[in-house]
């Protein structure tokens, strides 16, 4: 068992003060830094306080305070940043939404949260809730300055993740658990000054973390688009662009970064297991290799190389967290061996909004404390070695990580279900490189072809795009286990066999070394030049990646607009043909 006491005893009480104070110190000693960059601007330091200022004069006069809901709808804008610190300011609950996500689920969550105000517009159409007050995010107010606000077990924030029932579930946090937070955070101690890297989605608690620890330690934070509607970032040029001293990703979108990244001072992976390759590509820079369920305030532990600690673990519980390891009768198990991890302190959520049942089985009595405190039962199977850190072993349940993000399996499969002529769904991981990529296999009772291009669809329109399959397989019947269960380990070894090879085989030796670099990326052998990339189960993670691959290997400076626009193993091959003999004829 691993218990650490907190450190740090103000932060429950401060709430999100902490990042208040560390805004507007940063104002005063460097104002004319970056504090936002977006797509659509930037704010310096200076500017930031202002901004969040005028937004709470706003809200304040609009009566919002303590207890209101309010679904931040700004998109990956700049007005985000100071939307978020505005209504922590007069202590209201932020609701952040990605307004890249199917309508339905953003208007079921936004009517689960019981918004009253909308701070923005960006929503597609049907999602806004009836009778919300939509709040310009541009506007003026002439209302005095109010002190700020946030009672310590008020809610703070709600982040929905992926649900068992097929519909997503709110996770609460109150004050007391984000200034829990705050405090562990800051003991980090990056350097101050230049900007962070922050890929991910508002509606993603990853994009609290990146934006927090970056604005508290004195970096702007850059907030890149990489889920543009046309396809066309480039993972490795935008952090090229950027220029950040710090970098927050998963391991799967670090893998596709190129080696040489001369800006950075310290890498973040999160979200996923680090694999040692990984931690050997980037030897030499500061690694934190940081895990945190929603439901414990983002960040629960870290592993941190500028400690020495093993950076292919989790680490340990961070100031201010405990974490227990536990067997099934929730017992705590010796080092070396394994059980399952429990979280504790007063950065555990209050629960799931509109779940009593659910947050009852998830939150139960801490006993190793006496009062009265909840732990949050994580799922996850773990071992502690006899240094005390935490090796994360795999999930116990069928909750699973694809691209950082928490997926039920259940949720994707209730949605194929609900497809006419689906009669059974599975869903399940399969290899794609490195990495880990969400498969499907169905059992149709109508034509395959056509229920496969149903499913297809129905999963698009219905699922944010890290819950779309990569693959949709058909099955005559589902494998199962002796107690009758869905066999997931014996569908992702059938997978890779029940696609025939079809098409145009490679013939070059360019489209041969384009087909080998696919095939080590996607779910299935390419041997189809003809075959479109994304047809194939490609998407704008692996698109990347297969762009940083094919530039090692061929020398070239390829971008995510020769793929985009060369989507066949075929074409791609032949754009890179012509590329070299341009280049040899310079």
């Amino acid at each position: 068992m691993t218990l650490t006491a907190t450190t740090d005893t103000a932060a429950p009480r401060t709430g999100a003060r902490r990042i208040f104070a560390a805004v507007e110190s940063h104002a005063r000693l460097a104002p004319a830094a970056i504090a936002v960059s977006a797509p659509d601007g930037e704010l310096t330091f200076a500017e930031l306080p202002a901004h969040v200022h005028r937004l709470v004069r706003v809200l304040t006069a609009a009566g919002v305070g303590p207890g209101t809901s309010v679904g931040l709808c700004l998109g990956r804008s700049w007005r985000t940043v100071p939307a978020l610190l505005a209504v922590w300011w007069v202590g209201a609950s932020a609701v952040p939404v990605d307004d890249k996500h199917p309508a339905d689920r953003l208007a079921y969550q936004l009517d689960d949260a019981g918004i009253e105000v909308l701070l923005g517009d960006r929503l597609p159409a049907g999602a806004a809730p009836e009778g919300a007050a939509t709040i310009d995010p541009d506007g003026d107010a002439t209302v005095a300055l109010p002190r700020p606000a946030g009672r310590a077990d008020d809610c703070a924030y709600l982040i929905y993740t992926s649900g068992t029932t097929g519909r997503p579930k709110g996770v609460e946090v109150s004050y007391r658990a984000l200034g829990t937070f705050l405090g562990a955070i800051q003991t980090l101690g990056l350097t101050r000054g230049g900007l962070g890297f922050n890929p991910l989605s508002p509606a993603f608690d990853g994009w609290l973390w990146c934006t927090l620890l970056y604005l508290l330690h004195g970096q702007g934070v850059a907030l890149v688009d990489l889920a543009r509607g046309d396809g066309g970032v480039d993972l490795a040029a935008s952090i090229e662009a950027v220029a950040p001293r710090t970098v927050c990703l998963s391991p799967s979108l670090l893998s596709a970064c190129p080696d040489d990244l001369p800006s950075v001072d310290v890498l973040v992976v999160a979200g996923e297991p680090c694999p040692p390759g990984l931690v050997r590509r980037f030897a030499g820079r500061r690694l934190l290799n940081v895990y945190g369920p929603t439901e414990a305030t983002i960040a629960a532990t870290w592993a941190d190389s500028a400690s020495g600690d093993d950076v292919t673990t989790i680490g340990r519980a961070a100031p201010g967290y405990a974490t227990y390891v536990l067997d099934s009768e929730r017992r705590p198990v010796p080092p070396g061996e394994d059980g399952e991890l429990y979280i504790g302190g007063p950065a555990v959520a209050r629960g799931y909004r509109n779940r009593p049942g659910l947050t009852a089985a998830r939150f139960v009595p801490d006993p190793f404390t006496a009062d009265g405190a909840r732990m949050y039962r994580t799922g996850d199977l773990v071992r502690e070695d006899v240094g005390g850190q935490l090796r994360f072993l795999g999930r116990i349940d069928d909750q699973v990580k694809v691209r950082a993000f928490r997926v039920e399996l259940g949720e994707v499969e209730r949605t194929a279900g609900a497809v006419d002529g689906v009669r059974a769904a599975a869903a399940f991981l399969v290899s794609s490189g490195d990495a880990l990529g969400l498969a499907l296999t169905v059992t149709p009772g109508t034509d395959p072809a056509t229920c496969v291009e149903k499913v297809r669809a129905t999963c698009g329109e219905r699922l944010p795009d890290f819950m779309v399959p990569v693959a949709v397989e058909v099955l005559p019947a589902l494998p199962t286990t002796p107690t009758g269960k869905v066999d997931r380990a014996a569908l992702s070894t059938m997978v890779a066999t029940v696609r025939p090879a079809t098409g145009r085989p490679p013939s070059t030796e360019r489209e041969k070394q384009v087909c080998e670099v696919w095939s080590s990326l996607l779910p299935h052998e390419v041997s189809d030049v003809d075959g479109d990339f994304f047809d194939m189960g490609g998407h704008s993670l692996l698109a990347a990646r297969a762009v940083v691959a094919l530039r090692r290997a061929t020398g070239l400076r390829l971008s995510m607009a020769d793929l985009l626009a060369n989507p066949t193993a075929g074409g791609l091959a032949r754009h890179i043909d012509e590329l070299v003999a341009k280049a040899d004829a310079r």
